[in-house]
């Protein structure tokens, strides 16, 4: 799907308005951090960096059962 926008002049670059976008939608649970990553062009890993770097964890805990997770620590 091809997306066009009609911004006001700012000053930024495509590639961080993708990455904003990103993790926005990741964010809203509205994408998956895979396609997230995809948006983007870089590894789940990569991103995952990104959002941790930016105090937003890649785990989506609320749909985890962490007593079943504990269990498998």
């Amino acid at each position: 799907m091809q997306v066009v926008l009609n911004l006001p002049d700012i000053n930024i670059k495509i590639e961080e308005l993708k990455i904003l976008l990103s993790i926005k939608l990741f964010e809203e649970g509205i994408i998956s951090l895979g396609k997230a990553a995809e948006i983007v062009g870089y590894s789940e890993k990569t991103f995952s960096e990104i959002l941790l770097g930016k105090g937003i964890s890649p785990i989506d805990y609320e749909d985890m059962d962490l007593s079943e997770e504990s269990g498998n620590a």
